[in-house]
Order: structure tokens, then C-alpha cells, then sequence
């Protein structure tokens, strides 16, 4: 996922209807922004549903967008997250070739990302890791001389980061905090 424009992460909770997905993916297809990640996934509230949307765009047109996005009936709510204000993560299974001979490096290689083995057959293996898309980026560079037999990624999903101050403690007339 690795590109030369700026990345606009989306969160958008939407109501979960038949159709939404469709309807939300359009109004981004129709202003020509290519989606580079999706993910779509049920809520702590199961009338609602949550969009993660990574597209590479300038912002002023995805401003009319987000305002487009706001008139649909279905959308709850929008938030941008930007840079360095969210947590964000991917999923990626990777089979990579392991002969004999360099299956212990593969399984360090894997040990070091906090991978796990999930399949080993007599000269392959697979393994799941999560990561930042960087952190994936950065794994599957190393595992490419082995030989990447097949591999798929979920895309992003992402959150805002929590507040991290705890709020002030007043005191009552007479009495600290």
C-alpha cells in the first residue's frame, strides 16, 4: 500500500442497511478517488456498522465529499483521522516458501514481528501477522527473497487515540482534592 499521495483515513459509522457499503463507495468513485483500503465491520451496537476508508486525495475535494457523505440518510457520523491521531492496524497471511533448509530463518523472521505460524505444509508456510501498514510493509520486504507464494491484507482499520490528560480534580470550599 505503499504510494506517493496523501493519505485521508475515514471513520464512518453508518447504519447497517443493505445498500450503505454501495452507496458510500460510490460518492468516492464518482469524484474519481481510488479507495485503496476498506474495511466494514459491526459495532459494540448492532444497528450500526464501521467504515474504515484509506483514499489518497488533496483536501479540498474531499471536503465536498465528506459534506455529501453527511446528506446521506444512513450515515451517523464522520471523522477524519489524521496523522499521528489514531490507532491504526492490518492483518496480512503471507505463505512464503519454506524448504528445510531456511524454514528456522523464516520462523526467527517471524518471531522478531510478533508473527504467527498458522499452516506449514512439506515446503511452505503461512503466517498472520498485524501491524501498522509500515510495520506489514516492512515484513513482507524481508519475507520476498524466501519467495511470497500468496498473500492477502484486510486493509486498515482505525480508531481516534484516547485521551491521555487526566482531567483536573476541583476541590470543594474547605476540602482539597
Amino acid at each position: 500500500m505503499n504510494s506517493t499521495g496523501q493519505h485521508h483515513i475515514f471513520s464512518v459509522l453508518v447504519e447497517n442497511k443493505f445498500g450503505v457499503l454501495s452507496r458510500v463507495a460510490g460518492l468516492f468513485s464518482r469524484r474519481g478517488f481510488n479507495i485503496y483500503s476498506l474495511a466494514v465491520s459491526p459495532t459494540e451496537d448492532e444497528r450500526f456498522s464501521r467504515m474504515t476508508i484509506v483514499v489518497d486525495a488533496a483536501d479540498s475535494p474531499l471536503e465536498q465529499v465528506t459534506k455529501q457523505l453527511n446528506k446521506l440518510i444512513q450515515v451517523i457520523k464522520i471523522a477524519e483521522i489524521g496523522p499521528g491521531e489514531g490507532v491504526e492496524r492490518e492483518l496480512a497471511l503471507v505463505t512464503v516458501k519454506a524448504e528445510p533448509e531456511s524454514r528456522a530463518q523464516v520462523t526467527e523472521l517471524a518471531a522478531i514481528f510478533d508473527a504467527k505460524i498458522i499452516d506449514v505444509g512439506f515446503d511452505a508456510m503461512t503466517i498472520q501477522t498485524t501491524g501498522t501498514p509500515e510495520q506489514l510493509d516492512a515484513f513482507t520486504d524481508l519475507l520476498r527473497p524466501y519467495g511470497i507464494l500468496e498473500f492477502q491484507r484486510t486493509g486498515r482499520v482505525a480508531m481516534a487515540k484516547l485521551v491521555r490528560q487526566a482531567p483536573k480534580l476541583r476541590s470543594v470550599k474547605g476540602k482539597s482534592a
